[in-house]
């Protein structure tokens, strides 16, 4: 890494469009820096996936540039590099394209953020549908569910779109929070009637082409697909949803490179413009990127030490994870942005993938913070061990199996302990939508035939499984 910096600072970054600098340069310790090769290679020795591409960036500068690994976990797998190896971006897709393209619309007056989708798709109909906001599909708060099987529904594209669009709604506009792969679609889908264009070809127009984002496309032609890291099959995009679909959804279908990941945090932490040539402007990406509802911005989510962000990112911090194992955080206090790509869906060699890479997102998150020197803004203490380095869950079950045989057996307790059910009785009502490992179940728990329990049983049968209060209904999984 250092002989790469001395030739990049020498010679100029012969591959990579944003500029490189020592991290002294930009106040940041490159000793902590450092932190993040044993974390990210921490996660490949488990076998939570086979290659990794991190960038980290500050004050208009990549600082940490470098690919971890292979490929694939084939021995003769081509090595990982942040300019050349082309990741399925999965969820990010909602943010560096469909909430992009709908910043620029926005700017242009094309598109109003209260205005009621019925307005821009006259297809979109059915109870409470005409009362969904633009502003609601970019905050998850449009009644949409999670999402639904299309392959099992349509047999081509026109048939899926026409499977979003008369989805029903499982809430009232504004009442819940659903984290959902459907809201973004409709996006998509009212971005491509605006326009009068496909949403691929939007925002390679207007986005990708003006940054000089060259490996950043949708549907990756054949002759790349040595390049691209696999996660079901190489070049195919993971989600099913987003085939169903053609491999141009609003929620997914993005694939693209760490360094051009890097001009885009770049941009948008520059406020719309880099390198001259503006996006976007500065008041619009203010305003889609600030808290809006919840831990939602419009189409980002803020950084709360949650799904990837880590412990240390500003307040003002935002992002976006993805479900094959990829992460942006963009943090404009600290002019700081995080990348990090894998395809830990992959033929993983782990137990559990998805906990190894939401530690490692975490981690690189929570050194990168930890890194910048600034007075105001230098954390003193370093942890004495990162989440990689506890890896708890990784492999180990999470309850014990002694726990549950006849020796030990499972002894109830007074909160816990649940009414036995007659012979044949009625089974509690249960409600169930699953999309790409992300869930939202509602049950309408059944009442115990006993007349009498103690108070303290009632109080813990009525607190929610998350220990928030949630009325209505609320639900949220993380990519």
């Amino acid at each position: 890494m250092i002989l790469y910096l001395v030739a990049a600072l020498a010679f100029g970054d012969p591959v990579g469009r944003l500029p490189v600098r020592a991290p002294e340069a930009v106040g940041m310790s490159q000793e902590r820096l450092e932190v993040i090769d044993r974390l990210v290679r921490e996660g490949i020795r488990a076998g939570g996936y086979p290659g990794a591409s991190v960038i980290i960036g500050r004050q208009g500068a990549a600082v940490w540039r470098k690919g971890f690994g292979t490929l694939s976990w084939g021995l003769e797998s081509p090595e990982v590099s942040t300019d050349a190896t082309i990741y399925d971006l999965a969820s990010l897709t909602k943010v560096v394209a469909t909430t992009t393209a709908a910043m620029i619309l926005y700017d242009e007056g094309r598109l109003s953020l209260d205005a009621k989708v019925v307005h821009y798709l006259p297809e979109f109909v059915g109870r409470w549908k005409n009362e969904v906001t633009i502003r609601q599909l970019l905050t998850h708060r449009s009644g949409l569910p999670a999402g639904r099987n299309l392959s099992r529904v349509a047999r081509t594209p026109a048939q899926a779109r026409e499977s979003v669009l008369t989805t029903k709604l499982r809430f009232r506009p504004g009442r819940a929070y659903i984290y959902s792969d459907l809201g973004p679609d409709v996006l998509g889908f009212v971005i491509e009637a605006i326009a009068g264009m496909p949403l691929d070809a939007f925002v390679r127009d207007r986005v990708f082409e003006p940054l000089g984002m060259r490996e950043t496309f949708f549907a990756p032609p054949d002759s790349l697909r040595d390049r691209i890291a696999p996660t079901l099959a190489q070049g195919l995009v993971h989600d099913a949803n987003a085939r169903a679909l053609g491999g141009v959804a609003g929620h997914a279908g993005l694939f693209g490179t760490a360094d051009d990941l890097a001009v885009f945090a770049q941009m948008m932490l520059n406020g719309g413009i880099y390198e001259g040539r503006r996006v976007v402007s500065e008041s619009t990406v203010r305003l889609f990127t600030q808290r809006t509802a919840g831990s939602r911005a419009l189409g980002w989510e803020m950084a709360e030490g949650r799904h990837g962000a880590g412990e240390h990112l500003s307040p003002s911090a935002f992002g976006h994870v993805g479900f094959t194992g990829t992460s942006l955080w963009i943090d404009p206090q600290r002019d700081l942005f995080v990348i990090l790509l894998t395809n830990r869906v992959h033929a993983a060699r782990v137990k559990r993938p998805s906990t190894v890479i939401a530690d490692i997102r975490a981690d690189v998150a929570d050194a990168a913070a930890l890194a910048v020197t600034d007075e105001a803004l230098h954390i003193p203490v370093m942890p004495a061990a990162f989440r990689a380095d506890r890896a708890v869950n990784w492999n180990k079950p999470y309850r014990s199996r002694r726990s549950r045989t006849k020796k030990s057996p499972k002894r109830p307790t007074a909160t816990a302990a649940k009414p036995v059910a007659a012979k044949g009785a009625a089974k509690p009502a249960t409600s169930r939508t699953a999309t790409k490992g992300r869930s939202t179940t509602t049950k309408a728990a059944a009442k115990p035939a006993a007349a009498k329990s103690s108070g303290s049983a009632k109080s813990a049968a009525k607190k929610p499984a998350t220990g928030k209060s949630s009325a209505p209904a609320k639900a949220r999984t993380a990519p």
